[in-house]
């Protein structure tokens, strides 16, 4: 078995991870990332999830190097693609026009321009990558993570690697449990939180939010392109939900917002219309390559990525279950994903009255780099959680809940900023939406602090937040920022010989690390007051 150290781990290559290792790798710090495929970048890449962002996010909401992948996906485009002058010339211009995103882009883009990010720390091997690696074990001595092992997927031969600081970056908090921190999954009850939206009575541990197998698609009409009839098809054609308006496979679905039916098409009337036109069809929602951005003749169709209500997976959850439920979950998953992409391509009515189905839409395996044509990676929306020294509560940040106020709670140790809706999906205990106002909020550094363990800090959705909160802390770009503020804590304890409590519990060691993030990282700590009071 061999063996490797380095000042910084990094379990798990997500969006955090990005972050995570970015910050460290600009302080100095030597870093090992392991990534269970052979995509990193989590949700920009591996899960092919355009962006979900707050909308002042090309002014401010997101650190200096979240902002600089933006701009290096848009140079990407300007450099590579054969764009109209009007695309090549227009400021922060979007690549696929979806109206999800101000950045609907390809995920291999999103990876190319990670890969430059960190080209250069690789090449002086400060950085090195571990693909096909997962963590199958951890070593402690009492309230600190030694070592961690990783395990090669394609050949079996195991690494152990150990660091005085070790960040978990997995997708579902996996670091967590095998080093024993203490953790959470599911639902919080109210008398746990005293949430207003979390659950009556009892906690309910296995009620997690929907997995979305995501993938993307092409349309060349009067071609046929029909995939096999899945295996599990009719059974995905035939169900539906107690808390759903129709069945899965269905052109309607429940508002998140009002819960009710809402009646959405894959086409309105054009698909290569501007999404101007035609905001409420589903083709234009997470559209990711749009025709019309390019010289006439360079490609045959728009692109679009299907993560639609239809292929929102809760029947088993992922967390606190035997593997054998866990790898059934996965299966099924993927197969209402192609269960949709089937009826849509054959039973599904058709816009313009012309009968059922559309052949010519094309399953694009090369958008999201696997033979089988789905991401290589499930959209997880819910990790373990740590048991952290401070607790993102709905009291926090939900506009209901803080009646009487303007803005989010303001943390005294803030590492970031972020925005979005409260915005949990049906869930593995049945339950259907709860999409609530929240306003523009902070990252305190307590929710990165766990507990107990000295040297293991997460770095995505693991943080300190609830069932509830997980909902508006959990997309790209605060993923991105709790990352990177993961690693620079990691890396300002190591210079100056601190545990990260120490850090956030003393004040002048809190204002040098904040400081750090604000002056030297370009984190910013802090919305601005234009956006503080806009609820959500």
């Amino acid at each position: 078995m061999n063996e490797r150290q380095c000042d910084i781990l990094i379990v798990g290559g997500g969006t955090g991870a990005i972050g995570a290792a970015l910050s460290a790798l600009r302080m100095g710090k030597s870093v090992i990332m392991s990534e269970e495929t052979d995509w990193i970048g989590g949700q920009l890449t591996q899960q092919a999830v355009p962006p979900d962002e707050n909308p002042w996010v090309d002014q401010c909401g997101a650190t200096a190097s979240y902002m600089r992948f933006s701009d290096g996906v848009r140079d990407y485009y300007r450099r590579n693609y054969p764009l109209t002058d009007k695309a090549r010339h227009t400021m922060n211009w979007n690549p696929g026009q979806g109206n999800v995103s101000r950045l609907c882009h390809e995920p291999r883009v999103g990876l190319a321009v990670i890969e430059a990010m960190l080209a250069p720390y690789r090449s002086s091997l400060q950085l090195d990558i571990l693909l096909y690696h997962v963590p199958v074990a951890a070593e402690t001595d009492g309230d600190r993570v030694l070592a961690v092992t990783l395990e090669d997927t394609q050949s079996g031969d195991q690494v152990v690697v150990s660091a005085p600081y070790i960040l978990d970056a997995t997708e579902l908090g996996d670091l967590l449990e095998l080093a024993g921190v203490e953790s959470i999954i599911g639902a919080e009850s109210q008398a746990q939180t005293g949430e207003m939206h979390a659950v009556e009575g009892e906690p309910m541990p296995l009620d997690q939010q929907a997995i979305s197998w995501c993938f993307a698609i092409d349309h060349l009409e009067g071609e046929d392109h029909t995939i096999d009839k899945p295996e599990d098809y009719d059974f995905w054609r035939d169900y539906k939900a107690d808390f759903w308006p129709d069945k899965q496979l269905s052109w309607y679905y429940s508002s998140p917002r009002t819960l009710e039916a809402v009646h959405r098409r894959i086409f309105q009337t054009d698909p290569n219309s501007s999404y101007v036109e035609f905001p409420g069809d589903l083709w234009h929602f997470r559209r990711i390559l749009y025709k019309q951005h390019y010289r006439e003749g360079a490609f045959a169709s728009d692109i679009t990525l299907v993560n639609w209500p239809q292929i929102d997976y809760w029947l088993k959850p992922l967390l606190g279950v035997g593997e054998d439920v866990k790898q059934a979950a996965l299966r099924e998953c993927k197969q209402l994903s192609y269960a949709l992409l089937y009826w849509m391509q054959t039973e599904a009515p058709r816009h313009d009255g012309k009968g059922y189905g559309y052949p010519g839409l094309r399953l694009r395996h090369d958008v999201v780099g696997t033979t089988d044509g789905m991401a290589k990676y499930v959209y997880v929306r819910e990790a373990r959680r740590i048991l952290a020294e401070f607790t993102v509560l709905e009291e926090h940040v939900g506009v209901k809940q803080r009646v009487g106020l303007d803005t989010a709670e303001q943390f005294d140790d803030s590492v970031g900023i972020g925005s979005y809706r409260i915005d949990l999906h049906p869930s593995t205990g049945l339950r259907t939406y709860i999409d609530i106002s929240s306003y523009p909020f902070q990252i305190p550094l307590g929710a990165l602090i766990p507990q107990r363990i000295e040297n293991l800090l997460p770095a995505c959705k693991n943080l300190g937040v609830t069932h509830i909160t997980n909902g508006c802390y959990r997309l790209h770009p605060v993923e991105w920022n709790i990352g990177e503020a993961a690693g620079a804590l990691a890396a300002y304890c190591l210079d100056k010989g601190l545990k990260p409590r120490q850090a956030r519990n003393s004040k002048s060691h809190l204002r040098d690390f904040q400081r750090l993030l604000s002056a030297e990282l370009g984190i910013p700590l802090e919305w601005p007051p234009y956006a503080r009071r806009a609820a959500r």
